[in-house]
């Protein structure tokens, strides 16, 4: 989420990406982050951010002209929280399979393969909401995030009974943004 804000408020000369190796005991990404967690965004006065949405937050108004985040009515931060949500159970079910298979948890997967299918389903008929036709918000950058997880999930098959989500997640990801920032297939299954 927060390289495709960079990309689309046109920052890559005033943000490095750097590539951070997490979850890995002795990582030297600990001593910029303790926590590990990423993303995390070092600002020009040495101040550390964390957590996609508040770094999304504040590269959006970097310029003093937000426009990813210009509505912030009740009904907008309400789509936002639904798609977070969204990706938020997704990233547990991946980070799951990603368990060597004696340690997964099939409670924990069962319970996020429904909550992912209950939200297609939802999104399925919430999709022509005008905060998810009009422009580019954080929103409909949350929900491009997580619908794209599909590709590192191979069980993660919403698409089917969903063609308007289907069309809409088509035209979002065709957007250059989300075409540069496209996670890479899974290939620890």
């Amino acid at each position: 989420m927060a390289r495709i804000v960079v990309l689309e408020k046109k920052l890559e000369q005033r943000v490095e990406t750097v590539v951070a190796k997490t979850r890995a005991a002795g990582s030297p990404y600990y001593a910029i982050n303790p926590s590990g967690r990423v993303p995390y965004l070092v600002c020009d006065d040495g101040t550390g951010l964390e957590e996609s949405a508040l770094i999304c937050d504040y590269l959006d108004h970097l310029d003093g002209k937000p426009a990813l985040h210009g509505e912030r009515s009740l009904e907008a931060r309400r789509l936002e929280a639904l798609a977070r949500s969204m990706l938020d159970g997704l990233s547990v079910w991946g980070r799951e399979i990603l368990r060597p298979p004696q340690e997964r948890s099939p409670g924990v997967i069962e319970h996020e393969a429904g909550r992912a299918a209950r939200m297609a389903d939802l999104w399925e008929r919430s999709i022509e909401h005008p905060h998810m036709q009009g422009p580019l918000n954080m929103p409909q950058i949350t929900l491009g995030c997580a619908l794209g997880l599909e590709i590192r999930n191979p069980d993660f098959k919403w698409r089917p009974g969903h063609p308007r989500l289907s069309a809409w997640y088509d035209r979002i990801s065709a957007r250059a943004s989300f075409a540069a920032t496209a996670p890479p297939a899974n290939q620890a299954r």
